[in-house]
């Protein structure tokens, strides 16, 4: 019962909260009147609030231009907890352009939509990536290419960085900074998330979202930490799969690190 009634307060709250805040972030985006950011992390806080999630961040996002953030992906909201921080647009698969609200959502962020299947495509869509880093937004890459349990990080695709080459190659940047950040699920009402019960947070695969929205409103209670690593510079004669593979290797440790050594919960 405590739970459908949690459920029920948070929906509506979050659907209030979007329709104030949706039709502001269409008039930015519109106008320039403000910084499309601020709307948006005003909006992401507002859905943390109302799942009751935490967020928690050690380090810095480094404020050097054209930067490119590979990430570990976990789940959705993995989204909502950089963008309620930070000033960043999203690379996504493609197929979340066609979803019902999420799409739309997506869209109201900027998201860079990939279709990795169709060369053509891809190749129009990494010059528009190249195009946002040299304009200077800072763009996040979930670089696994999906989604991973919270417990382990799946191995980064070299590929998904092609747009970092290509940035250098047209010209429109000298190099591109590369940071590495890890994103853990670490706490749940204050206490430590074992191996067992991480997964909670996790959308994998082929998982409905609805249930698992409804199971996290009626949860509550994450703690999410983000941490940044040392950045590399990536220039024309740097090597996409060393690159690949340090970030890779330093999201692994920061991520392990976390699990390890949570943030104290609040």
């Amino acid at each position: 019962m405590i739970g459908k009634i949690r459920t029920g307060l948070a929906l509506a709250w979050m659907v209030a909260a979007s329709l104030v805040l949706v039709p502001l972030q269409l008039i930015s985006m519109k106008t320039g009147l403000w910084p499309e950011t601020v709307i948006l992390k005003i909006w992401h806080r507002a859905m943390l609030w109302a799942l009751g999630m935490r967020v928690h961040v050690v380090g810095e996002m480094v404020k050097t231009r054209p930067l490119m953030i590979a990430a570990n992906h976990i789940s959705w909201t993995d989204i909502m907890a950089l963008g309620s921080r930070f000033d960043v647009t999203f690379i996504a698969k493609s197929e979340l352009n066609g979803w019902p609200i999420f799409g739309f959502l997506s869209r109201l962020q900027r998201t860079v939509f990939i279709e990795r299947e169709r060369k053509r495509k891809s190749g129009d869509q990494a010059s528009e990536i190249a195009r946002r880093l040299a304009g200077g937004d800072a763009m996040v890459l979930f670089a696994e290419g999906s989604t991973g349990d919270g417990n382990l990080l799946l191995p980064f695709k070299s590929t998904l960085f092609g747009a970092a080459s290509m940035a250098i190659a047209e010209g429109a940047a000298e190099h591109v900074v590369i940071q590495p950040v890890s994103i853990a699920y670490t706490r749940i009402h204050g206490l430590p998330l074992g191996r067992q019960h991480r997964p909670i947070a996790s959308w994998i695969g082929d998982m409905d979202l609805v249930p698992h929205v409804g199971q996290l409103l009626a949860e509550g209670g994450l703690d999410v930490e983000i941490r940044f690593g040392e950045p590399i510079d990536f220039s024309a004669k740097s090597s996409r799969k060393e690159a690949t593979r340090l970030m890779e290797e330093r999201v692994r440790e920061m991520m392990l690190q976390s699990l390890a050594e949570p943030h104290p919960a609040r």
